[in-house]
């Protein structure tokens, strides 16, 4: 039988502990996956803002979670204050897509809105006429898109947002995407980016590589740092992380019509089976 992504190499930047779904899924298509995180998930330098809130639940309306990482972390810090999840019955809550919900839901809180598109001008539209005069907990990352509260307190919210987690490089991955680039076995043929995060931390280790040698010995020739993509896909999980590419003059090649890891992978498998009837092999990327 022949998998549809047969002999595609796949280079998945997720972070660590979440690489994997994506990983298996686009191994069982026959993807050879490396994995290489862009990002590591760290805790904030302080707790103190998002424990305030905690323990100050009753006075909010609503909770915006925008992220897996922002359900756990919220959690985490429930049950270090031994707050249970009865505190947060009285909330409405908003997902902004299916993955976050599923987290949420997995711990019996029910999610009242998730957007049709998982962005957040879509969060926005979905609650722009609901906000009016009523308190709302946002918590994501410390770096993030400032469009949720600042359009929903053009709305009428009062928004409150607190950190939940900080994203960094890893160190260790600059090496191992300098080897993977260098190396034509291992040279991918995509680059998956599931968030604005990761294509920022994608081009910081570009530059990191790039100034860890020569110039003319960087992927074998004397070339612009993002030149060294040459013959490699980068495909995005959605318009935003499309738009960060853009953002950085990296190319998007294949875009999920779908803003899920499932549309995603939908979209490479598109993109190859394409290439596949044109003729494409592995070894002619």
């Amino acid at each position: 039988m022949t998998l549809a992504l047969g002999g595609v190499r796949i280079l998945v930047g997720r972070a660590r502990h979440q690489a994997g779904s994506l990983s298996c899924e686009l191994r069982k298509l026959g993807a050879e996956v490396l994995e290489i995180p862009f990002i590591e998930i760290r805790k904030p330098r302080s707790f103190n803002p998002l424990d305030s809130a905690l323990k100050n639940l009753g006075r909010y309306d609503w909770l915006i979670l925008t992220s897996v990482n922002g359900v756990e972390a919220l959690w985490e810090r429930l049950a270090n204050l031994r707050l249970a999840k009865r505190n947060l019955k009285h909330l409405r809550v908003a997902a902004i897509g299916p993955a976050t919900k599923k987290a949420i839901e997995q711990r019996g809180i029910e999610v009242d809105v998730v957007p049709k598109e998982y962005v957040a001008e879509s969060v926005v539209r979905s609650l722009r006429r609901r906000v009016k005069g009523k308190r709302v907990l946002l918590v994501r990352a410390k770096v993030a898109r400032d469009v949720i509260p600042r359009e929903l307190r053009h709305a009428g919210a009062h928004v409150d947002v607190v950190e939940a987690y900080e994203t960094v490089v890893p160190r260790a991955s600059g090496k191992r995407l300098r080897t993977a680039l260098k190396n034509p076995a291992r040279r991918p043929h995509v680059v998956t980016f599931t968030s604005s995060s990761t294509v920022r931390n994608f081009a910081a280790l570009l530059e990191s590589s790039a100034a860890a040698q020569p110039p003319q010995t960087f992927c074998g020739q004397e070339c612009p740092r993002h030149m060294c993509l040459d013959g490699i896909l980068l495909a995005s999980i959605g318009p935003i992380t499309s738009e960060t590419l853009r953002e950085l003059n990296l190319p998007v090649d294949i875009q999920a019509k779908q803003f899920t890891i499932p549309g995603l992978i939908k979209a490479i498998v598109g993109a190859f089976m394409t290439k596949k009837n044109k003729g494409w092999a592995p070894a002619s990327l």
